[in-house]
């Protein structure tokens, strides 16, 4: 093949000739005013039938006279750009490299333009294929030529990148506006995304703003698909299966005669954003891992700095970011890695949603985070969640006692108290998942503890929390409570029931407004994933729904429960929409990551005997 190619470069082009002089007489001519080979020589250059041989040699007469080449011959520069080096030969490829280096190093002005070349070629080009003057085709390159393609490209940006080590700077602006819209084709935000994490692996100082890019339009994607609309279109396609299946066999087949499981093979989603969503998810997950995990174990340095990368994104957009139902899942994974991140995480949360300096609705998302992830990371071990009830329950104690200490008549008052609220639901929500694990070990040493947070009187306080809090999260700590004789709620949930006690929206004054059945805007983060690639990821890591024991009840005083056993979200229904609310400043990194030897053994504030 080398042989074969020097053959082709030591031979004159044959279709292409070339009229004018060299590109420096050219250029000599066109400073006196006559621009006529200069016209000529950038038409030659848009020609698309240009050979291989006749652009080497263009190549290097430009890099002889590059010093020439100022901000009066842009023209003629983005002639040359626009050339289509990628799919030519390798010697081509080499001289084009060349050709950036010396440009980019003797005349920075046209350094964005290249980068804008480069990033341009991050996403497949389209090939309309025309018969008879019509588009029959719209097809794009296979994947073999993709990855040669991409390639090339990153090679071009290494070499850009080593004549200016300044070029991040310059390359962030570009990264964002060229980021496709999030509506196109699956495979060109899956190419984009690709490219652009693989830009952070040779580049590492911009990885924290090209994961905000990334996860800021992830974002959109999964806002733009709520759960109820993935989880209707999934019933429907299977339904369709069914159908088509029992068209196919010419039978009355009944619903329950094909196990929903064995209806579909397809990792495809059926709502085509989930789908657009599930994989720039899955491409997001593999990165991670693949950055943390160096032959086969964790890189401890390597997953500290991603894990302060990514929760600076994860203060600034996911955090404050209401109704997502997927990226914040990014963080779930991460944390998996080692158990000082999940503690780290746990601990950020905890800072947040204890600080009066926080805004309400990011103290209230905290508590939110903290009680999902506590309920549904199976890699927490109890003695992390023992540790955080210790901190949190405390704090809830003492906030009721500056209550009872002011003078004033409590109330149920979500827009004054709603941190409180916030936490003594996720305290709720993370015991009705984890109470069992806390008691397995030695029951009498687990009901000691349990009995030890009083939880009679975070129930039983005027601040009345079982008011606010979701009714299936009140129903279901009820029946545990009462099952180990710790809290006895069904007193409160009947008063509350018969006196539908008004819920005070505003501790200024105003009417008050009758409770609803979600007056927290309650939302717990990790809910069940529903995508299906990622998926695979997540799921070994989740904590599902298990149906209570040994006559636990899921009623409360008459009033049924959905039945728990259908699904694994038992909260499916109870939560509402609200708009999105400001962003916040990325906190410091948690102290307990800043050296090598503190990962893996808890942080001071979790070191305290079950």
């Amino acid at each position: 093949m080398e042989t074969e190619d020097r053959d082709f470069l030591n031979t004159p082009p044959v279709k292409t000739v070339r009229f004018g002089c060299s590109v420096l007489d050219t250029l000599a001519k066109y400073k006196r005013g006559d621009s006529s080979d200069y016209e000529l020589l950038n038409h030659q250059l848009a020609d698309p039938d240009i050979k291989d041989a006749q652009i080497i040699i263009w190549l290097q007469e430009f890099r002889n006279c590059v010093t020439h080449l100022n901000k009066d011959h842009e023209k003629l520069i983005y002639t040359v750009l626009k050339l289509q080096w990628l799919g030519r030969s390798p010697a081509v490829v080499e001289e084009y490299l060349v050709f950036l280096g010396n440009l980019v190093s003797a005349q920075t002005v046209y350094l964005c333009a290249c980068l804008k070349m480069v990033v341009s070629h991050f996403i497949p080009s389209r090939v309309k294929i025309c018969e008879g003057g019509v588009n029959i085709s719209d097809s794009e390159d296979d994947e073999e030529n993709l990855t040669k393609n991409f390639g090339r490209c990153h090679q071009a940006l290494q070499v850009i990148t080593r004549y200016v080590p300044s070029t991040s700077h310059f390359l962030m602006p570009i990264l964002n506006d060229n980021f496709p819209f999030v509506q196109k084709s699956p495979m060109t935000l899956e190419c984009y995304v690709h490219n652009i994490l693989r830009v952070t692996v040779y580049i590492p100082s911009i990885r924290r703003d090209t994961l905000e890019i990334i996860i800021g339009n992830i974002l959109k994607l999964d806002v733009s698909a709520p759960r109820q609309e993935i989880e209707k279109m999934e019933e429907d396609a299977i339904q369709n299966q069914k159908e088509e299946k029992c068209g196919e066999e010419g039978l009355f087949t009944m619903d329950e005669d094909v196990p929903a499981e064995n209806t579909s093979t397809s990792d495809s989603m059926a709502h085509p954003m989930a789908e657009r969503l599930d994989i720039l998810m899955n491409i997001l997950l593999i990165y991670m891992r693949d950055i943390c995990y160096v032959n086969g174990s964790v890189d401890v340095e390597k997953t500290k700095e991603l894990y302060k990368d990514l929760m600076g994104v994860f203060d600034k957009l996911i955090l404050p970011t209401h109704a997502s139902c997927h990226v914040q899942f990014t963080v779930f994974f991460l944390c998996s890695f080692k158990s000082a991140l999940a503690e780290a995480f746990l601990q950020h949360l905890w800072k947040i949603l204890q600080s009066p300096s926080q805004p309400a609705v990011l103290r209230q998302a905290a508590g939110g985070y903290m009680g999902s992830f506590l309920a549904r990371a199976n890699f927490v071990p109890v003695a992390t969640v023992t540790a955080c009830l210790d901190l949190v329950v405390p704090w809830l104690h003492r906030y009721i006692d500056s209550q009872d200490s002011s003078g004033r008549q409590a109330c149920v008052d979500v827009a004054l108290h709603g941190p409180f609220y916030t936490a003594c639901q996720a305290i709720f929500y993370a015991l009705i998942f984890r109470h069992r694990a806390i008691l397995e070990s030695n029951m009498k040493k687990g009901l000691l503890y349990l009995q030890g947070l009083n939880l009679e009187r975070l129930v039983m306080c005027q601040l009345n929390p079982l008011k606010v809090c979701l009714p299936a999260v009140t129903s279901l700590f009820a029946a545990f409570t009462r099952k180990y004789q710790l809290v006895f709620c069904y007193t409160v949930i009947q008063r509350n029931s018969r006196c539908m006690l008004p819920v005070v929206r505003s501790s200024i004054g105003g009417d008050s407004v009758i409770v609803n059945t979600n007056p927290l805007d309650s939302v717990f983060p990790f809910d069940p994933y529903l995508l299906k690639r990622s998926g695979k990821v997540i799921n070994p890591l989740y904590q599902v729904w298990e149906e209570p024991e040994d006559g636990e009840e899921h009623t409360a005083s008459g009033i049924q429960q959905g039945s728990l056993a259908d699904e694994d979200d038992f909260l499916c229904g109870e939560t509402t929409k609200t708009e999105g609310v400001a962003g916040m400043t990325p906190s410091s990194f948690d102290s307990n990551l800043c050296s090598p030897s503190s990962v893996g053994s808890p942080p001071i504030a979790f070191r305290k005997p079950f």
